[in-house]
């Protein structure tokens, strides 16, 4: 099992934009994009409120409050249980599924995110969960750098941050704010 593309799915559901179906379907890509004709209008009451859940352990995680992230793991993990399984087309395609045959689009998403996430934070601690430091972002993410110094959810975010900061220490230093005839 691959648990980090698990917990890969928790991230992608906390920085999933749930407002409709169209949102909650565009959340299922790659393997998972069977899911996406499965979906149904039901499911998108019980995504959101993993979404809200799912985003309190990455504010717990990043705050230092490793307990309170546990605990919150812990009753995901009891609401969307692992049910694992293996499943396969033939001989050479044996893999397992965290869900029961038959389980609901949210129960097999939910459970594997959920199951991914505590593997994720008993590996590597809670420290390696994020929130992007651009302000204008705030999407999660899973720290994969190295020394643990992973600050924003993409190169798109660094830059465009970056670029602002640059931007504000120029004005209030005075510099570019009247321009020179040639």
């Amino acid at each position: 099992m691959n648990f980090d593309a698990y917990a890969r799915t928790a991230v992608d559901l906390v920085n999933a934009g749930l407002d409709d179906l169209a949102g909650l379907r565009a959340l299922f890509s790659g393997e998972q994009a069977y899911m996406r004709d499965q979906v149904v209008e039901k499911d998108l009451a019980v995504f959101r409120r993993a979404q809200r859940r799912l985003r309190e352990v990455f504010e717990y995680g990043t705050s230092g409050r490793d307990t309170d992230a546990v605990r919150e793991l812990n009753t995901l993990l009891e609401a969307h249980p692992v049910q694992p399984r293996i499943s396969g087309h033939d001989a050479s395609d044996w893999h397992m599924h965290v869900a029961s045959r038959g389980s609901s689009v949210s129960a097999e998403y939910l459970a594997g995110a959920t199951w991914g996430l505590a593997v994720w934070l008993c590996e590597y601690g809670s420290a390696r969960f994020g929130i992007c430091a651009d302000e204008r972002c705030g999407n999660v993410y899973l720290d994969t750098s190295s020394n643990n110094c992973r600050r924003f959810c993409s190169e798109r975010c660094a830059t465009r941050s970056h670029v602002a900061a640059h931007r504000a220490r120029k004005r209030a230093a005075g510099v570019g704010s009247t321009l020179t005839p040639a």
